[in-house]
């Protein structure tokens, strides 16, 4: 029992992702864990890649399941039209929170929800402006020796050291961290009340 009453479904969130976890365990729902393993290597407008990403998660995950709602997300960071997933190295990292640096970006969340028992899909992809503060090179260098940025999306955590960077931002915060609650809420409400 959660606060969402009896779940009257069976959820499964197809990502190994810590902090999806987290906000799913906040938002009162029961649910399993289930990582596809999927190609990832998609070209294309950030905004178009994580819905075609998200997709690909859900449905991959959906296929080794008779029953229950897939959960995927893909987040992805653009700047200037250029999409930044997670770095390469430090110096890709370097290279991201450079150009972030004294700008503004948009994070995109791609979130598909798919039934395994009957293939029904709903995708919505959620945007998010961002501006960060100038930064310093000793900043940036002093972020980027925590490891923080080398699993992240643009090279930052809204939700951890990169917090201080950001002087605006526009949109949903939890979307900053790859995972838009409200837009999640409504979809799940949307998709399980037929």
């Amino acid at each position: 029992m959660n606060e969402h009453g009896a779940q009257p479904f069976r959820l499964i969130l197809a990502s190994g992702s810590p902090r999806r976890r987290e906000l799913l365990t906040k938002m009162g729902y029961d649910f399993e864990i289930l990582v596809p393993d999927v190609d990832e290597h998609v070209s294309g407008p950030a905004r178009e890649v994580v819905g075609i990403l998200s997709r690909r998660k859900a449905d991959a995950a959906a296929a080794r399941l008779s029953e229950g709602v897939v959960i995927a997300s893909d987040t992805l960071v653009s700047f200037h039209g250029e999409a930044l997933g997670k770095p390469a190295d430090a110096a890709d990292a370097l290279r991201m929170l450079r150009e972030l640096s004294g700008n503004t970006h948009e994070v995109f969340t791609g979130v598909t929800l798919a039934d395994a028992a009957d293939g029904r899909r709903l995708t919505r992809v959620v945007r998010t402006s961002v501006r960060f503060r100038a930064l310093s090179d000793a900043e940036i260098e002093a972020y980027i020796a925590t490891g923080e940025p080398m699993d992240k999306a643009g090279a930052y955590a809204i939700q951890g050291g990169a917090h201080d960077f950001v002087e605006a931002l526009d949109g949903s915060y939890e979307n900053v961290i790859g995972f838009p609650v409200r837009d999640i809420e409504e979809m799940l409400r949307e998709f399980t009340n037929r």
